[in-house]
């Protein structure tokens, strides 16, 4: 994958664990020189590491395998990005249905009730805030913030927020699940105090501070009936945006939902044009692109090694950022990338407890749910695709 992705599924440690716990088990390492765990930390615990892919029955990756590297009549298990039928990828789930290859995809891998099981999530949304502020700062010039990626870990940088003197900023989070709660924890541990939504828009602080939003903080029901959660998750087009008193009143988004294709954009560039508009920077870590698009300024995914760009809410352009009559993104999409050894111990850890058992069930539901192709076909539940592979 390019630019590449540092993080891993089992870590040294991980390995050993499963191989002490399963004797039957073998596990065998690809070489990688880019890998936040080398070769020789793997060795270390004892695993093997050679390039005899062909000879596995189940291959554990992070991001999408690259067309030529597939080989055949395997299991794969990685991130495909496919399910939203997006269209880069369409190629991609056609070889795999061509080699017969059985895909089973992280982001599917749910308990009975559809809660995920295994993400990096948390980590998108720490690094997702830490970015923010980084952005903030590198625009204003009122503070410097070290890129997360340049830490050892994560302990490393709460160490350095302690050093940094916050001026007072108002950060509105949007967003409850594992990047809301990342991006929380990290605004806690940067010494920023939570306040309540109306708080927020009615007050001002000598500090800075923080709102997390739910989703009946920012959309409500056309028809003007009372707000249902669940109803706004099985019919996301019959609601519309309240949103806009925040971006009257935050200096700082970090955008952390699950968007529906069909659920309103928070706000429009029309809104983004006007005079009370007060947001200067956008952290978007859900970053689906624009036109169909929670944001409409996510233009593109930004990258680690450029992670911001300017908008222009006027042009409706990418302009260079950092400047007075526009709005700087940060689109990264492999966020967790920025803390990959942190990321895949955690991620790892979830794949052993959850995931691992489903292995040694005659039947594991858990696994067909997550099956997006088997045996040349599409899987039970991603027969919606058809079109998109046809």
């Amino acid at each position: 994958k390019n630019p590449p992705d540092r993080r891993v599924v089992l870590s040294p440690e991980a390995c050993r664990q499963l191989l002490d716990q399963f004797k039957e088990l073998e596990i065998i390492v690809e070489p990688s020189p880019i890998r936040v765990f080398t070769d020789q930390e793997y060795r270390d615990q004892g695993v093997e590491v050679s390039d005899r892919m062909a000879e596995c029955d189940v291959l554990l990756g992070v991001k999408e395998v690259p067309i030529e590297a597939l080989i055949p009549n395997k299991k794969y298990f990685f991130f495909s990005h496919t399910i939203k039928a997006q269209p880069y990828n369409r190629d991609l789930l056609r070889a795999i249905l061509a080699k017969n290859i059985r895909l089973i995809d992280y982001e599917v891998l749910t308990d009975g009730k559809g809660k995920r099981l295994i993400a990096f999530g948390k980590f998108a949304g720490m690094v997702g805030a830490h970015n923010g502020l980084l952005t903030y700062g590198k625009r204003t010039g009122q503070f410097g913030l070290k890129r997360m990626h340049l830490f050892k870990d994560y302990a490393a940088a709460k160490a350095a927020y302690q050093q940094v003197n916050w001026p007072k900023i108002k950060v509105v989070v949007t967003g409850t699940g594992r990047v809301g709660i990342g991006a929380t924890l990290v605004l806690d541990d940067m010494g920023f105090q939570k306040v309540a939504p109306q708080d927020f828009l009615n007050n001002t602080f000598d500090s800075p501070v923080y709102t997390q939003l739910k989703v009946k903080d920012y959309v409500k029901r056309k028809d003007g009936q009372a707000f249902v959660n669940q109803d706004f998750y099985q019919n996301p087009a019959e609601f519309e945006s309240i949103f806009q008193p925040f971006t009257q009143a935050a200096d700082l988004m970090i955008n952390g939902i699950y968007w529906d294709n069909a659920a309103p954009a928070f706000f429009t560039l029309e809104e983004m044009q006007g005079p009370k508009w007060a947001m200067k920077v956008i952290a978007d870590v859900t970053c689906d692109i624009a036109p169909v698009s929670s944001i409409p300024s996510t233009l593109r995914a930004t990258t680690i090694q450029s992670p911001f760009m300017g908008f222009d809410p006027h042009t409706g352009q990418e302009v260079a950022p950092f400047q007075d009559s526009s709005i700087d993104m940060m689109t990264i999409d492999n966020l967790p990338n920025e803390l990959p050894r942190d990321a895949s111990e955690a991620f790892g850890n979830q794949f052993i407890e959850y995931i691992l058992p489903e292995f040694y069930k005659e039947q594991s539901a858990i696994l067909e749910r997550a099956t997006i192709a088997q045996n040349g076909q599409l899987g039970k539940y991603f027969q919606y695709l058809q079109d998109y592979v046809g």
